[in-house]
């Protein structure tokens, strides 16, 4: 460090000689070396707009398109309100096994609506209270997802 500033000086005065071209490429390299070990510059707008899927499946061939938006990180609303009882179990039954073994979870919006949600997204989820509608999923009536 101290040739350097040494160097420097005397360069200044005009003593020294000019350097050769090895020994500038090894001062850029110990210039390029010193800066990668500095601290990372994160930018602060990198995150991408998260997207939330819709699905009103019609039949159980939808809740694997459902699983599979699950496994590419996006969370959907379930709309069940045109589906069968039968049906709806089957599909809540499924998407809710793809859900936990992905380390989501599942929210109920409604008596028909369920948020099934990857490990990327918190549900921040706000209880009625006293005035709960029926539940359309009997399985589903006193129990919190």
């Amino acid at each position: 460090m101290s040739n350097r500033l040494l160097d420097k000086v005397l360069g200044f005065i005009g003593f020294e000689d000019e350097p050769d071209e090895g020994e500038e490429q090894e001062e850029l390299q110990e210039q390029v070396v010193r800066t990668r070990k500095g601290p990372a510059v994160v930018s602060l707008h990198t995150q991408r707009q998260m997207r939330v899927v819709v699905a009103e499946p019609r039949s159980f061939v939808e809740a694997q398109e459902i699983a599979d938006h699950l496994k590419n990180r996006k969370p959907v609303v379930v709309n069940l309100e045109r589906v069968e009882m039968e049906l709806a179990q089957r599909i809540i039954d499924f998407v809710s096994g793809a859900v936990y073994a992905l380390g989501g979870s599942v929210q109920k919006v409604s008596a028909h609506i369920l948020l099934f949600a990857p490990s990327n997204v918190d549900i921040a989820a706000e209880s009625g209270g006293a005035g709960e509608e029926r539940a359309f999923i009997p399985w589903l009536k006193n129990r919190e997802l």
